[in-house]
């Protein structure tokens, strides 16, 4: 069996288990015990805790009883269960390559995944790899935040007017709707992660 089709099996308690993680983190964030919200809804401490764990599949009856304890509609006990939950794995070599203003070569930006929910801010995770001198370097100027990690060689980047020189293990966390970008490429080859997080 391929990693994609274990991955793609889900437990045969899936349903149950969606519904015990949601009641038990309406309880926790209402800070009541486990004995206190099996005595409102009426019943055993051992069958709430089954309930909770997804050992057991609850009756509508208990669902409701739980719902009026924790005032909370029953609907939103399957709430974890009907969201979409998406993860993407990008394997070592195989981002996808992106033509960015001032792309040229030398200068690759690999996407290494994305987030398909418009209900999720916008993240765009970079590996950004520099191998050749260039006398003028684009500046780039967009909404939201960007996140900068280095991984190798050294780079004076430019961030509004404000000059911050960069090596291996250096991070920068800036607005990034100030004109930021490389200002000199000091020590080649020049790899860096950069995390993109703004509006969809």
């Amino acid at each position: 069996m391929s990693e994609s089709e274990q991955n793609a099996k889900s437990p045969d308690n899936a349903l149950e288990l969606a519904i015990g993680r949601q009641i038990r983190d309406f309880r926790i964030r209402q800070e009541i015990t486990v004995a206190d919200l099996a005595r409102q809804a009426g019943l055993s401490v051992s069958m709430l805790s089954k309930v909770e764990n997804g050992l057991t599949s609850p009756s509508l009856a208990t669902l409701n009883a739980l719902s009026r304890a924790l005032n909370v509609p029953v609907t939103s006990f399957f709430r974890m269960y009907e969201e979409t939950r998406e993860a993407t794995i990008v394997k070592s070599g195989q981002g996808l390559t992106i033509e960015r203003q001032g792309s040229r070569a030398g200068h690759q930006y690999q996407l290494l995944g994305h987030h398909s929910s418009g209900h999720s801010p916008r993240v765009e995770p970079y590996l950004i790899t520099l191998t050749e001198k260039s006398e003028v370097f684009p500046m780039f100027q967009h909404e939201g935040i960007e996140f900068i990690y280095m991984l190798e060689g050294e780079v004076v980047y430019r961030h509004a007017s404000r000059l911050y020189r960069l090596r291996q293990g250096d991070s920068l966390y800036f607005d990034s709707n100030a004109p930021h970008g490389p200002e000199d490429l000091v020590s080649l080859p020049i790899r860096f992660l950069a995390v993109i997080v703004g509006r969809t």
